[in-house]
């Protein structure tokens, strides 16, 4: 797939899935696309776990009130560090950010869907570190966001995006001079 059509392509996925599991060739390679991502003075902030797993995975999905992605195969965790990098700057956020952008447009690519679930799970329900406390996760690393990937039960809806001239303009805002 060429890279412009799979980022036209990727959009969230909130629906059920099949049960047909990842292949772990394509759970490495979507990996491998996250963790490859630009992060702030490489300081690599970003980790991930990949759960496939089914018990694991039921008691992952036990703490995640109300449930999303509860039928996915496999989900991947997003963890972060946060790491001063530069004159006392953090840049965990857009490197965790750049990674999940990545494993997205990977998943796309591969055929599979998913969603972006961090709102969900860093709430005052700490379900993220629920979750985290589950997998083993270290004090030092935060899980603020996990990746369902699998197939799609039903066809995804594609949501309506405003035309590209509401919201992109040449050498000044909304084009004028």
């Amino acid at each position: 797939m060429d890279i412009l059509e799979t980022i036209l392509k990727r959009h969230s996925y909130r629906g059920k899935y099949k049960p047909i599991p990842v292949p772990r060739e394509d759970i490495i390679k979507i990996m491998e696309a996250g963790l490859a991502a630009p992060s702030g003075c490489n300081k690599q902030t970003t980790s991930l776990i990949a759960v496939d797993d089914p018990e694991m995975l039921e008691r992952v999905f036990s703490v995640i009130e109300p449930p999303v992605g509860e039928t996915a195969p496999c989900i991947i965790c997003v963890l972060t560090q946060r790491i001063n990098a530069y004159r006392d700057k953090c840049f965990a956020v857009q490197d965790y950010s750049a990674a999940i952008e990545n494993m997205l447009l990977a998943i796309t690519a591969l055929g599979y869907q998913s969603c972006w679930y961090e709102g969900h799970i860093t709430d005052e329900d700490h379900i993220g570190y629920k979750m985290a406390q589950i997998l083993g996760v270290p004090d030092d690393h935060e899980l603020v966001c996990f990746l369902p990937v699998g197939i799609a039960v039903t066809e995804p809806v594609i949501p309506n995006k405003r035309s590209f001239e509401e919201r992109a303009w040449f050498n000044s805002f909304m084009g004028q001079k």
